[in-house]
């Protein structure tokens, strides 16, 4: 295990450089930069290339990258091209916004997800089974800002019931008001819990007409016993990696539900960083969600071997 930790914190390093490296290249592609986006259409190309020199465009591109990692490497990501603050304060007065989002996202799924997928598995082929799994199929097919959109005009707008929209808020001010963060942490749970279920869901239907199961059966072991010590510990192996992506889920859906609900999170803030053409803004960006996915896809993979210890066996 401790080689296979070693391996996989050296490839988690080669992926964030490689993710830096991607992100800069295709941002550097892009038509325009940060002088053309502040200085507009009324900028004349003197001044469009005054600022250019000003904010060091025009040096060479692989320049100003090892000049923003080298930075980096010292803990200041830089400062942004358009404000001139810190990167550094920018995202850590959005970060608060997205964990409020976040964190009640992340524990819905985990607290529904195991309850859901061992009950539909355990009554496999069940009624319940069987409106359970319709209702995950609908809600995952439905794209997160489409069902955003449903929502804020069925339970908002029609019925009266919550807030629509978090516009002008700050993080005081939706602490202060919670009922604004109940339909997009729905939004942002929805499809992260449907596909957690699901997998537990067929884990435990396998599990539990597995060979050994039904051997303890036959022991006269209770099924409870059977199922608590046996069937949800492999059942749960391969799930952990899916969890691990439910996280990568929840950044990726952090993007679409901030800008449907009008949240000022890391999720905007990636976006007008994109618009802006402020590449420090957007590697340090890419390099967080790309950090923090790498990072819960390790210990998705750690914990799956320590629940399913059959995958540590190596060729």
């Amino acid at each position: 295990m401790r080689a296979y930790v070693l391996r996989r914190c050296l490839l988690a390093l080669v992926q964030c450089v490689l993710v830096l490296i991607a992100v800069f290249a295709v941002g550097s592609l892009l038509p325009g930069d940060t002088a053309d986006v502040l200085r507009g259409e009324l900028g004349t190309p003197e001044q469009v290339e005054a600022l250019r020199t000003q904010l060091g465009l025009d040096e060479p591109a692989w320049t100003r990258f090892w000049h923003w990692l080298a930075h980096l490497l010292t803990g200041d990501p830089g400062h942004s091209l358009t404000t001139g603050l810190p990167v550094g304060d920018d995202i850590g007065r959005r970060v608060g916004v997205t964990l409020l989002l976040g964190i009640p996202a992340l524990l819905l799924v985990t607290v529904l997800a195991p309850v859901v997928g061992t009950v539909s598995g355990l009554r496999e082929g069940s009624g319940l089974d069987r409106a359970l799994n319709t209702a995950a199929v609908v809600l995952h097919a439905v794209p997160e800002f489409v069902f955003g959109l449903l929502l804020i005009a069925s339970v908002s707008l029609a019925a009266g019931l919550l807030p629509a929209t978090a516009v002008g808020m700050d993080r005081a001010a939706v602490l202060a008001q919670p009922s604004v963060l109940v339909l997009p942490v729905i939004v942002l749970t929805a499809r992260q819990l449907c596909d957690l279920a699901r997998q537990i869901r067929a884990g435990v239907a396998q599990q539990r007409h597995s060979p050994v199961a039904e051997h303890l059966r036959l022991l006269g072991v209770r099924e409870r016993t059977v199922v608590l010590r046996h069937v949800l510990p492999l059942a749960l192996g391969p799930a952990a990696q899916q969890y691990a992506r439910c996280v990568e889920g929840l950044l990726g859906g952090a993007v679409l539900v901030e800008a449907v609900f009008g949240f000022r999170g890391m999720g905007e803030g990636f976006v007008e960083s994109v618009q802006n053409r402020d590449l420090p803004q957007v590697q340090t960006y890419a390099l967080l969600f790309a950090g923090t996915a790498i990072v819960v896809n390790l210990l998705g993979d750690l914990v799956a071997h320590r629940l399913a210890p059959r995958r540590e066996v190596t060729a």
